[in-house]
């Protein structure tokens, strides 16, 4: 277990997160990134070789005393995130704020910090984007706003650091909490019939992940069908 590759997943307590560390436990060992530190420890139970890191990711000197142990990672996922919706009329500031700070401002200072780590093991990073992350809805202006900005962020890290291979995946909308709170807020009924699983967005991330050597998966779309 300790010759396997060290993953970093955040957002790891529930939903999409969740799902990618159960697809990556054979395979890697895992460090659990979430506020929630009990469901952590519950789900590193479950997977050999993981570790809960329970670690809020908007304060920076916590931050920075939680990666000081890590000196080398192969794979970082950021898929921990929020969705503060509204129309531009009506969505406060704080509902901005709320957005770039999970979504944005905490994946750039986390990655950054972890870059000697990163560039040690020619690491991967993958960032779980969304849909809204190239296509802008009304009513949806603060949430896509900070996923287009974390799109750039991840386009320029490729570039600026080319031995490490970032991955944006832009799933469209899945079956977690995070939705049932969306339809909640939209006022309609929640109806999975036309949501992708967690499970399917996982499937690709891995996927991402065990890509050759050779190869660069830059941008992975996935869409129900």
């Amino acid at each position: 277990m300790t010759d396997l590759p060290l993953a970093l997943v955040t957002g790891a307590s529930r939903g999409i997160g969740a799902a990618v560390a159960h697809q990556l436990a054979p395979t890697h060992r895992l460090l659990l990134g979430g506020r929630d530190a009990d469901a952590l420890a519950a789900l590193a139970k479950e997977l050999p070789g993981a570790t809960p890191w329970p670690v809020e990711l908007t304060d920076p000197p916590s931050l920075a005393a939680a990666i000081a142990a890590i000196p080398s990672l192969d794979v970082l996922v950021h898929s921990a995130g929020v969705a503060r919706l509204g129309r531009i009329e009506d969505a406060s500031a704080e509902a901005w704020r709320a957005n770039f700070e999970v979504n944005t401002l905490a994946v750039v200072e986390l990655t950054r910090l972890l870059l000697p780590a990163l560039r040690t093991a020619r690491g991967h990073v993958v960032v779980i984007n969304s849909g809204a992350g190239l296509n802008a809805r009304p009513g949806w202006s603060p949430y896509a706003a900070s996923k287009f900005a974390v799109r750039a962020f991840a386009d320029a890290l490729r570039e600026e650091e080319p031995e490490i291979r970032v991955t944006s995946v832009y799933p469209g909308r899945t079956d977690t909490e995070m939705q049932q709170e969306i339809f909640a807020g939209e006022g309609r009924e929640y109806d999975t019939s036309h949501l992708l699983k967690a499970d399917s967005v996982a499937t690709a991330v891995a996927t991402a992940i065990s890509a050759t050597p050779d190869a660069h998966p830059t941008e992975v779309i996935l869409r129900p069908r």
